[in-house]
């Protein structure tokens, strides 16, 4: 039988070789035909601690570990912000447009 796959953003490390894992799903409303958020969330091992909180990460179903954590951590985390190189220079980039413009003279008119 085939293993689940899912995509969450790690919540919560503070556990000792666990993770705390948000999987957001989208579905139809069967009435009003509106589509709604549904979230879950899940406890997976980490068995090396490696993961950290606002990690993106697959988890893959897998034999119980302890009551809670039936699930376990695949792959290596996807940082939303650091993942992009070009976010840095952005950064770099509004604060120096920024330092570039004039100051506003202090004065009465007359």
């Amino acid at each position: 039988m085939p293993r689940r796959i899912l995509e969450g953003k790690i919540v919560s490390d503070k556990m000792d070789k666990t993770v705390t894992v948000l999987v957001e799903r989208r579905y139809m409303h069967p009435v009003y035909k509106k589509y709604i958020r549904k979230s879950d969330k899940y406890a997976a091992h980490d068995e090396t601690n490696t993961f950290k909180a606002g990690d993106r990460v697959q988890i893959e179903e897998c034999r119980p570990i302890s009551r809670r954590k039936s699930w376990r951590v695949l792959t290596a985390p996807l940082r939303e912000a650091s993942a992009r190189p070009d976010a840095a220079d952005e950064k770099k980039n509004v604060t120096s447009k920024a330092a570039k413009k004039p100051a506003a003279k202090k004065g009465v008119s007359s």
